[in-house]
């Protein structure tokens, strides 16, 4: 049994332009790829291969997937077979056991503490955002910093104040004492979320470290007066945040910026600031850049420069460069101009070589930093100084360290071997050979003398990697490597959730309705099914307000528990199981991810292929619908959930309209029958369903007459 940890690590790796192209000869079309089908005899390009949805699909046979489903498909193997064979393809170990007790609460833990960091993420929002401390402390230094709303937003920016409450905590078995609690992890208690998630064990790595404990029992905030930066992974989640001091009394400390401690959701080392923004980016680009700072990825963005990372203060890690070679080949490192900084990070260029990245560097004039440098141009000034002072790591290099070298043969010398070292790194022998002869012409040396260099290198460097694996074997795999088989609920169960009042019925009138409807009604309804499932599958996971369970205490409620709710309270079911299914697995899903990208890794071709058609074929849909939604990303948070809850609201009435009215088409058709009359009870029972099914249709009609303002 391949576990859910492995199986996410998989599908994560994957990328479907590299893993069709060990197949089909791609050519770019826009954002996306086609190439010849290769399920069926085709002549011209009708295989679409799409790497921002990570996915793939023939338009004349129909054939397609994600990574796996392809490999299914093309290879004729199960889907077992096609996770190992991409483990292999992406060097990922495969460990098949059953798991334990300890795994799976192990595994709860971490879920619990990516909820707990989406609750604390949304929570510095709004302290930013919604109170006065917040906008005169918080906004106004990210404002003063140039930066514009819709970056801050674009970031998901926030505030942690330096305020304290106090509280009663427990002392003894009875005993109360009065303690002072930061006002984060108070409000965080009180929305129930548990200690031993808020601080952090550095050795077992259990819990957020977004508090700490004081000797007598109380929690402060970690983050406190700071500007709060999150950090995301590639797929969304929030694994921790970075905070910035601010306040006038720390003038000078040592430390500016905090960052959440290690622990088995968060490892710094394997975090790319920016990543999460900037992957569609680096995939259309086909570059990534790669700067030192939260802010200087932010300045690029707002440059219009979207494929930026950043390595967060650290020195560049293995981890790092992996993440971003899932993505694209080539990377251009910015430098500020410290040129001690500069020296430091050479092992980084070598690095990035020795995984065969292509490489190339650009140093910003003395003084500046990419967020600096953002301050003093516009985009246009920005962007075509990038374009044009990229150099490759050898004409860099010489640049560098030449002057130094000017009439001093032993320092000459050591710049050669330092780029023979660089040159070595490189595991592509074609590669390497052209980088041998660009470094010979522009040393003026023989090209033999580097060529043997660099050999003498290589196999120096083989040797070296030889004596750490005899000395250190591979470790195990790591904690933080492994994902949730199974989310926790922070939600009560739906059946708790009460109705909205416009959909409010007593009895359900749609449940004879859907076992003996005609094919033409079910055309039509499944068309308006397809637009629920189309909402479900762009923002199934976005909460567009609360709803009280029987206890009258509210919860948050997102569009697909909404859908379900309104529809389990007329005992519904859609017509189509396969939509039906798509909305389960949407509800299933609770640790953020969002749906589109959940239905297209689940584990079925034909749940895949629909979530892929719903999520990028907007032709077939109604005008209404898509012009509606398309409204829905020019508005802020709060617009964007009121304007999502009206359309949901629209789209479900206009369903349940549609089943009334075939429903009261069959009761007339019944009507006609002669013998009914004869029946004055059956006569009477087919009466009383029509007057009650033309009640709900006038007050559906009602509900469904005004418009959504969009």
């Amino acid at each position: 049994m391949i576990d859910r940890a492995t199986i996410d690590k998989i599908m994560d790796a994957a990328n479907i332009v590299d893993v069709v192209s060990d197949f089909v000869t791609l050519k770019r079309a826009g954002a996306n790829l086609k190439g010849l089908c290769p399920f069926h005899d085709d002549r011209t390009p009708s295989f679409m291969v799409s790497p921002a949805k990570n996915y793939c699909k023939c338009f004349a046979c129909g054939k397609g997937g994600n990574p796996v489903g392809f490999i299914m498909e093309h290879e004729q193997i199960t889907y077992p077979e096609a996770l190992r064979y991409l483990a292999k393809k992406y060097g990922i170990t495969i460990e098949e056991k059953e798991m334990t007790q300890e795994d799976i609460q192990r595994q709860d833990d971490r879920e619990s503490m990516f909820i707990v960091n989406e609750w604390a993420n949304k929570w510095f929002q709004d302290q930013m955002n919604e109170t006065e401390d917040g906008r005169a402390i918080g906004l106004a230094y990210f404002r003063q910093r140039g930066f514009r709303d819709d970056i801050i937003k674009k970031f998901q920016l926030g505030f942690c104040p330096d305020k304290n409450v106090e509280v009663e905590v427990p002392e003894g078995n009875t005993a109360m004492r009065r303690v002072r609690m930061g006002v984060m992890s108070d409000a965080a208690l009180k929305a129930g979320y548990k200690e031993k998630y808020l601080i952090n064990d550095p050795e077992t790595g259990m819990g957020t470290g977004l508090s700490l404990k004081n000797d007598k029992g109380a929690l402060r905030d970690r983050f406190w007066g700071r500007v709060i930066f999150p950090i995301f992974t590639m797929s969304g989640k929030v694994v921790g945040f970075g905070g910035r001091v601010l306040a006038a009394a720390t003038k000078g400390v040592n430390i500016k910026y905090q960052n959440s401690p290690e622990s088995i959701i968060y490892s710094k080392k394997k975090e790319l600031y920016g990543l999460f923004q900037a992957k569609q980016a680096i995939r259309k680009q086909d570059l990534c850049f790669l700067v030192e700072g939260y802010t200087d990825v932010m300045a690029m963005h707002q440059s219009g420069i979207e494929n930026v990372v950043a390595s967060s203060g650290t020195a560049l890690t293995d981890d790092q460069i992996r993440l971003i070679h899932r993505l694209t080949d080539n990377i251009t490192v910015i430098y500020d101009g410290d040129a001690a900084g500069i020296k430091a990070s050479q092992r980084g260029i070598d690095m990035l070589l020795a995984q065969g990245m292509n490489v190339r560097l650009l140093l910003l004039p003395d003084g500046d930093d990419p967020d600096s440098f953002a301050r003093k141009h516009n985009a246009e000034e920005y962007q075509k100084y990038l374009e044009e002072h990229q150099v490759d790591f050898i004409k860099f290099k010489t640049d560098l360290l030449m002057e130094e070298a000017q009439g001093d043969p032993i320092k000459k010398s050591q710049l050669v071997n330092n780029i023979v070292q660089s040159i070595a790194c490189i595991p592509n022998e074609i590669t390497r050979s052209v980088y041998v002869q660009e470094t010979a012409l522009s040393m003026q040396m023989q090209e033999r003398l580097i060529a043997t260099a660099v050999a003498k290198q290589v196999e120096k460097n083989r040797e070296e990697v030889l004596k750490q694996r005899q000395h250190h074997p591979a470790p195990d795999q790591p904690l933080d490597s492994l994902e949730p088989i199974q989310p926790i609920e922070t939600l009560k169960p739906l059946e708790s959730l009460e109705p909205s009042d416009s959909l409010e019925a007593e009895k359900s009138p749609y449940t004879p309705l859907v076992q003996g409807i005609r094919s033409r009604d079910q055309q039509r309804l499944e068309k308006k099914e397809r637009e629920i499932v189309r909402l479900v599958v762009r923002h199934g996971q976005q909460i567009i307000g609360e709803m009280p369970d029987e206890n009258g205490k509210n919860h948050p409620v997102n569009i697909a528990q909404f859908i379900q709710a309104s529809f389990e309270q007329d005992e519904l079911k859609l017509v189509l199981p396969i939509h039906q299914r798509m909305i389960d697995i949407a509800l299933e899903e609770n640790n953020g991810r969002p749906t589109e990208q959940v239905l297209l890794n689940y584990p079925d071709a034909k749940i895949n292929a629909l979530a892929f058609e719903l999520a990028t074929d907007s032709e077939q849909l109604s005008n209404l619908y898509t012009q509606k939604e398309s409204t829905i990303y020019k508005r802020n948070a709060e617009q964007e959930a009121a304007e999502l809850y009206a359309l949901v609201q629209h789209v479900i009435t206009d369903y349940k309209l549609e089943l009334v009215g075939a429903q009261v088409k069959q009761i007339m058709r019944e009507m006609q029958d002669p013998e009914l009359m004869r029946d004055k009870e059956r006569y009477m029972h087919v009466m009383t369903q029509y007057r009650d099914l033309k009640d709900v249709e006038k007050r559906l009609s009602q509900a469904h007459g005004g418009r959504v303002m969009m």
